[in-house]
């Protein structure tokens, strides 16, 4: 196999490596998708994704995107660490100050505006309350009482949430949580700042691989979803995420009619070619 343009992207976080880092292979054309979830295992990153010639006229790119364990029709920050990556290789969108990018969900709209870019979040595939026993499970797994619930949803949007607004971000940062009844589950809770806080909301995400439970640092989908959800929200916020984590992610959240846009800073930290 010969070797292939690679770069490493951490996303959402104004300061290098206290984001999220997503891996980006160029030019994956001739891969098959078992190379591609080989190569997505071996990284053992939340998510890597494959730089491919657009099958629409309409697109700049295509990208699959896989975490270690299957291929994703969209997510947040592997689009942004991708767009970056893209444009960092010396890609030209067809439409200036905004990427086009092709994936499982569609085209998604990359606005960029240096030195952030943002995502148009794609329409929710399934939005609504919680069954009471989904509800209980994870007041359980997350280690909260049934008072510190706010409200609760299903937000898919490629990944398949499951939503607990609690009463105040210092809830969310003092989640505990027990895995057993969150496997099988992507969670995602938040919580508001108290007014004056640089951040609007406090965010975290729990991410099940059917055998375990890990905390991602920092999550576009999910706070795409979020976005799109609570509309009591101001119609620009900031989201942080990965405190919980030693991590500083800020996630720019604007309402835009109705379009949501999800974006943050993007920083290049690694580059040079990978064998698949």
């Amino acid at each position: 196999m010969p070797a292939l343009p690679f770069t490493q992207v951490d996303v959402f976080s104004e300061e290098p490596l206290s984001g999220n880092p997503v891996a980006v292979v160029h030019d994956a054309d001739d891969l098959t998708s078992g190379q591609m979830q080989r190569f997505a295992n071996w990284t053992n990153l939340s998510e890597t994704t494959f730089l491919l010639r657009p099958g629409s006229s309409d697109a700049d790119y295509r990208v699959r995107i896989f975490t270690t364990e299957e291929e994703l029709p969209f997510a947040g920050h592997p689009t942004l660490g991708s767009a970056r990556a893209w444009l960092t290789a010396g890609g030209t969108p067809q439409t200036p100050g905004t990427v086009v990018q092709e994936c499982g969900a569609g085209l998604v709209e990359v606005r960029v505006e240096e030195p952030h870019l943002a995502f148009a979040a794609p329409p929710l595939f399934r939005e609504g309350p919680l069954e009471a026993e989904l509800l209980e499970r994870l007041v359980a797994g997350l280690g909260i009482s049934p008072a510190d619930v706010v409200s609760g949803a299903h937000l898919h949007n490629g990944p398949r949430w499951v939503v607990l607004q609690v009463t105040d971000a210092a809830t969310v940062l003092g989640v505990v949580p027990v895995p057993g009844p969150l496997v099988g589950l992507d969670v995602g809770v938040v919580g508001r700042h108290p007014a004056g806080h640089e951040a609007q909301v406090e965010v975290r995400a729990f991410l099940s691989d059917g055998r375990a439970v890990a905390e991602d640092p920092v999550t576009g989908s999910l706070n795409a979803g979020i976005g799109q959800w609570l509309t009591d929200l101001p119609p620009r916020y900031v989201a942080a995420q990965g405190t919980a984590m030693g991590r500083s992610g800020r996630v720019h959240v604007e309402r835009d009619g109705s379009r949501v846009w999800v974006g943050g800073a993007t920083t290049v930290v690694v580059s040079g070619v990978v064998r698949p």
